[in-house]
């Protein structure tokens, strides 16, 4: 069998981390990842119905679930760190994963040092995800010690990166500027992106879409069967802040997207969107109206809803 330094470091079977994606995980699925090979990741609003903004009930949610997976796998997995500016939802979160022992932490975009020490004292593995992957970013978080940097392409599904850099120009660019394992993001649908993510210097992907159609999956029933009938050719693309997004089409996109031609400002869009609550209504609700169906551009090739384990069978077909 294959092993590269991201199996290594994490502790896992496959080179493959399953992206968080909001509100579209929740122990069942994660623990499926884990059970399948890769590294299942609890998103932040991981097997929620309902919004909270209290940073500890955030926090304790965060909890219950973690509780959950370690019941349904003793395979490593993961949860998510968000870090905003004042550590606000993210310190409550960070003690939560100390206390519960999670092996592995993603997080997602900002450097912070008052985060990194108590992690590293602990010894978990931190896997880090920038928004908008940049040479100077890599070398910064590698300063840090984090232990595997994901460099995300514009191809990805959710909030793309701020600069129009493909998954594949992007990759051998992070590569080239650390020594720490790289892994690919961004347009990965089947085990023809993850040769191409090798063959560039990575040594793992990071796949979101590819997980959405699954029996496993969270996702509303007919957001699966819309990426299944679906190509990349159906996506639509718009401003939004900070920078762009895309989406499978519905009703509340075609609205976002004419006003984005009739000039509408990042802000307005932004609010029309509506965020975590849009991704919620269109994705675990599949309500068209008044939500989004985000992905990315590696749909293409899904042409089945099939189990979390088949997908990581396909995807990782060269480490077996």
């Amino acid at each position: 069998m294959m092993q590269t330094r991201v199996t290594e470091i994490l502790g896992i079977q496959y080179p493959i981390i399953q992206g968080p994606m909001a509100w579209l995980t929740n122990a069942e699925f994660v623990a499926a990842v884990s059970n399948a090979g890769g590294l299942g990741i609890l998103g932040p609003n991981a097997g929620q119905t309902t919004i909270t903004r209290d940073p500890q009930e955030t926090a304790e949610r965060m909890r219950r679930e973690i509780q959950k997976v370690k019941a349904l796998t003793d395979k490593p997995f993961a949860s998510t760190l968000v870090v905003d500016y004042d550590l606000t939802y993210t310190w409550p979160i960070l003690q939560v994963v100390i206390e519960e022992k999670v092996p592995i932490v993603l997080i997602n975009g900002i450097l912070d040092e008052r985060i990194f020490t108590p992690l590293k004292e602990k010894g978990i593995k931190i896997v880090y995800r920038p928004g908008n992957p940049t040479i100077a970013d890599a070398k910064a978080a590698e300063d840090f010690g984090i232990d595997i940097y994901v460099a995300t392409g514009f191809d990805e599904g959710g909030t793309v990166p701020e600069k129009i850099i493909g998954t594949f120009s992007i990759v051998p660019m992070i590569v080239d500027a650390i020594s720490i394992p790289v892994m690919a993001a961004g347009g990965i649908g089947d085990v023809r992106g993850v040769r191409a993510a090798f063959a560039l210097g990575a040594e793992g992907v990071f796949a979101g879409s590819v997980f959405l159609p699954t029996v496993e999956s969270p996702a509303h029933q007919s957001v699966k069967e819309k990426i299944v009938n679906a190509t990349a050719e159906d996506l639509l693309l718009f401003r939004t802040l900070p920078a762009y997004y895309r989406s499978l089409p519905t009703e509340l996109v075609h609205q976002i997207v004419e006003r984005d031609q009739a000039g509408a400002s990042r802000e307005e869009l932004a609010k029309l969107q509506n965020g975590g609550v849009g991704m919620f209504k269109g994705m675990v609700e599949g309500n068209s109206q008044e939500g989004f169906i985000s992905v990315g551009t590696g749909i293409t090739p899904i042409k089945a809803v099939r189990t979390v384990q088949e997908v990581v069978n396909e995807l990782m077909a060269d480490f077996k």
